[in-house]
């Protein structure tokens, strides 16, 4: 399993198994955006899927200008919803039943004879209010995990005009991939059921941080939390302190796996015991 990591210029190249962050000013660059992730898509083998608000005709059009759109909506191997139906208006999602409905959608694109399923999602709208935005940021990194094991690759798009870059910041730092250097730090799945750190932590708000964490659902195993901080490029020790202190609560050791030649010096001039450095393989 193979995943891209860090911050993207475009939306070409991703794989079978990426989740991009998407933040946009203007729908027609988000929507020029989408049909290179389909279309991609679409040479890959994948089925492919295009969700947002609205009605599903004017949704369809978004997708003109990919070569062969006609026949893949009609065979479908392209697939377009609105979320106007999906979801109740302002409710927040259940973001364990979303997994499972994608999880679904994967198997049944599979059994169809494609090589795995690909998702384009404005989630604008799903992320209105306190309680949409804490639970979409908790499925975000739950379906993040489902997609280091099977063909689901996605692009999550949010407008800049209706999502705070605070809010923004919340749901893209649970992403491998972002086009947006906000907020600095992505904390998404490795495999086996692992998590990764990536990106700098100096100048992220504590309470982001914090909360990405919990968020996360990071949880001992064997009484250790390991996190592979391969592409870790800073961590201050604000953000160390808050790791350790998160492993402290849960009574584990935290293994931090990171390239990063600081890491070790922090955790031995803060004193903390229960941090491990290890090399990030």
């Amino acid at each position: 399993m193979v995943r891209r990591s860090g911050l993207a210029e475009n939306t070409h190249g991703l794989g079978a198994h990426d989740h991009a962050c998407w933040r946009y000013e203007e729908a027609r660059e988000f929507h020029a955006h989408v049909r290179e992730f389909l279309s991609d898509g679409l040479a890959r083998g994948y089925r492919v899927w295009y969700t947002a608000s609205g009605d599903v005709t004017a949704l369809a059009g978004d997708l003109r200008g990919i070569d062969g759109i006609d026949e893949a909506l009609a065979s479908g191997a392209a697939q377009v919803s609105s979320l106007d139906t999906q979801y109740p208006v302002g409710a927040p999602i259940d973001p364990a039943a979303q997994v499972r409905a994608y999880a679904e959608a994967t198997q049944e694109a599979l059994a169809a004879g494609f090589t795995g399923l690909r998702v384009a999602a404005d989630c604008t709208p799903l992320v209105g209010t306190p309680e949409q935005l804490d639970a979409f940021a908790r499925y975000e990194h739950l379906v993040d995990h489902y997609m280091t094991s099977s063909p689901l690759s996605g692009m999550c798009g949010y407008a800049s005009d209706a999502v705070d870059e605070q809010a923004f910041g919340q749901v893209a730092c649970m992403h491998p991939n972002t086009n947006s250097p906000s907020p600095g730090f992505r904390l998404y799945a490795a495999g086996d059921d692992g998590t990764a750190l990536g990106g700098e932590t100096d100048l992220v708000p504590g309470e982001l941080f914090s909360l990405a964490l919990v968020r996360a659902g990071l949880r001992p195993r064997d009484g250790r939390i390991v996190l592979e901080a391969g592409g870790l490029e800073f961590l201050d020790h604000n953000s160390l302190l808050r790791l350790a202190g998160h492993a402290a609560d849960r009574d584990a050791l935290l293994v931090l796996r990171t390239s990063w030649p600081g890491a070790a010096r922090l955790v031995d001039l803060l004193d903390l015991t229960n941090v491990r450095v290890e090399a990030a393989s």
